[in-house]
């Protein structure tokens, strides 16, 4: 869960809706997925890494889910997913974990944390945009703490 949390760089409510034919159709975990997102209504494409493709095949193969069923149920019933509640509450327990203070970082942290690699290694604020499904730039700029320095150290690097 972890793992395609951060991937995915969806927010929990849509995390936890998700269901075994969105990232596995046919038995195994894909390269890539496409979820609708709550929120917006509108669709996001996302890659799945090695090592997530992995742990999915492989909690599917333990848990014995299929097309169809909810990837991460919860207590209410094994055809009701996961609540935002328990996955937050799960998160926090994996940050503590690790030896980080579970009070700094949260579900959301994991949607950030692609986005904001993704941003410092190429610059590219319209591939950022995409992937985490914003209509507006500016929504971008502002989720990923852009600053005016930031935007010059990017122009400096770039001679004409």
């Amino acid at each position: 869960m972890f793992n395609l949390a951060i991937d995915s760089k969806l927010c929990g409510c849509d995390v936890v809706a998700i269901r075994v034919e969105d990232v596995a159709a046919g038995g195994y975990t894909a390269d890539r997925a496409t979820v609708r997102q709550k929120k917006t209504g509108r669709p996001v494409r996302f890659e799945l890494s090695e090592q997530t493709r992995q742990a999915v095949d492989d909690y599917l193969k333990a848990t014995g889910k299929r097309p169809g069923e909810v990837l991460f149920t919860g207590r209410r019933g094994p055809d009701r997913h996961m609540t935002t509640r328990q996955y937050a509450r799960l998160v926090s327990e994996w940050i503590g974990s690790v030896g980080l203070d579970s009070r700094l970082f949260g579900t959301h942290s994991l949607r950030r944390t692609k986005a904001t690699l993704i941003y410092r290694r190429t610059g590219n604020l319209r591939a950022v945009q995409l992937l985490l499904g914003h209509t507006k730039i500016e929504s971008t700029v502002r989720y990923l703490g852009i600053e005016v320095d930031d935007a010059l150290a990017i122009a400096e690097q770039v001679d004409v």
